[in-house]
């Protein structure tokens, strides 16, 4: 059992900023602190002298980033950056300390609870979709809750279409409250219940096995509240692909 938890090591950026990474990525299951560290060596990273974010397990360094690398990518980014194609596929870099979170559950809450917890599920979802079209081959699977967000959300539509036109199998799933034309470059699995309401999942499969796969798995168990985690496990990512090809 892991005893994760992130500190801010040195900081000197604005207390908004500290605010900003407790209530985005802190609460539930991974705290958030500040230390104040005058000698590197104290924590065995190369540079501690300051804005460094360090992920923790129990007191050995996981993962570090600089401060810097998360106000860029996910503490001063706006969700509509992905809904409007600001931030296109080749635009994310996944910061360490996010990336090394994999295996953790999140329960997170969106607006009007929250502006900031679904950011981190926002980010690694484009960051999958991002490793699909790197590689150029195998298969993306993706819902969407309403497959309308297909043609509502112009940065959304042009990430799937772009992908669906390289080598790569895309299938979208979601309730049919719009149908993709027939010039779509992907399947589309559509139904009015259960996982098709209520699943946010974004999984990137291949058979090639030196290909960087990922997967993102939510379940809204309530009112815009989702329990989520992600992993770049190939045996869970492979069970996980293989669960909704049979099951939606």
């Amino acid at each position: 059992m892991r005893d994760l938890s992130l500190a801010v090591v040195n900081r000197t950026r604005p207390e908004p900023i500290q605010r900003l990474l407790e209530e985005t990525v802190g609460g539930r299951t991974v705290d958030v602190s500040e230390l104040d560290v005058p000698d590197a060596s104290e924590l065995d990273v190369p540079d501690a002298s300051e804005n460094l974010v360090v992920l923790l397990d129990g007191d050995e360094v996981v993962a570090t980033s600089p401060l810097g690398a998360l106000e860029e990518e996910l503490l001063l980014v706006n969700s509509d950056l992905y809904v409007t194609g600001g931030k296109a596929l080749g635009d994310v870099t996944l910061p360490a300390v996010i990336e090394a979170l994999d295996e953790v559950p999140f329960r997170v809450r969106g607006y009007p609870a929250s502006n900031s917890e679904k950011l981190p599920l926002i980010v690694i979802s484009r960051y999958i979709e991002q490793l699909a079209w790197d590689h150029g081959s195998g298969r993306l699977r993706s819902s969407f809750q309403r497959l309308s967000r297909l043609d509502d959300e112009r940065g959304t539509r042009d990430v799937y279409w772009t992908v669906g036109e390289a080598d790569i199998d895309v299938h979208v799933y979601g309730v049919p409250d719009w149908v993709p034309p027939a010039s779509f470059p992907g399947v589309v699995h559509a139904g009015y219940h259960g996982e098709f309401r209520t699943s946010w999942f974004v999984v990137f499969h291949a058979d090639d096995a030196d290909a960087r796969t990922a997967a993102l798995v939510a379940e809204r168990v309530g009112d815009n509240e989702w329990d989520a985690l992600w992993t770049f496990d190939d045996d869970r990512i492979e069970s996980i692909n293989r669960y909704i090809e049979r099951a939606l």
